[in-house]
């Protein structure tokens, strides 16, 4: 490894994990998907975030964010912080669901089971968040964003167990929330 000095970041950030998450689940293939909507708000979501396959041009299985999947996740890789993506698609939603955990053969687990037969029987439990009706789309600043819009952001790192790091509010590199930079510049 290269020292600090040579990659010009903190040696504090050199072990830093950025995990990168859109505002809401999505998955391709078949499987279990706990979260998964099929109905108005999943076509919403794929609509809105443009969740067709690139090259095969199918769509993408769209859901509710998956907090206690994101927290199985953040154990296994390590992770530091959190880049979510696509939060600009969920502007206009009333209420948002937030996943915290799953009913798993009676019992209440906040975290996302080992093996698909388990996760295939995983009803999620959900916190309903309000929505926001302004336009996240393009902004820049923190403050900026809409409460309702910071207070989801926040609960999500809550449930992880990860701070975010990054918000992205659109397609373009400007169009980004810096909050920690993994890099330490």
């Amino acid at each position: 490894m290269l020292p600090h000095r040579v990659l010009n970041v903190a040696p504090q950030m050199l072990n830093y994990v950025l995990g990168i998450v859109k505002g809401y689940t999505t998955r391709v293939g078949s499987g279990p998907f706990p979260t998964e909507q099929e109905n108005e708000i999943g076509a919403f979501l794929a609509k809105r975030g443009n969740e067709f396959g690139s090259v095969t041009g199918r769509p993408r299985r769209c859901g509710w964010f998956d907090a206690a999947a994101l927290k199985r996740s953040i154990q296994i890789n390590g992770v530091s912080g959190l880049c979510v993506t696509k939060l600009d698609v969920m502007d206009g939603l009333e209420n948002i669901q937030l996943c915290v955990g799953y009913k798993l053969d009676g019992k209440e687990v906040d975290i996302l089971p080992f093996g698909s037969d388990a996760v295939s029987k995983c009803e999620p439990i959900y916190e309903t968040l309000p929505g926001w009706s302004e336009s996240t789309f393009g902004t820049k600043r923190w403050e900026d964003l809409p409460a309702n819009a910071q207070a989801y952001l926040q609960r999500i790192a809550e449930v992880c167990g990860a701070p975010v790091a990054i918000v992205s509010t659109g397609p373009d590199r400007e169009e980004t929330i810096v909050l920690r930079h993994p890099f330490g510049l």
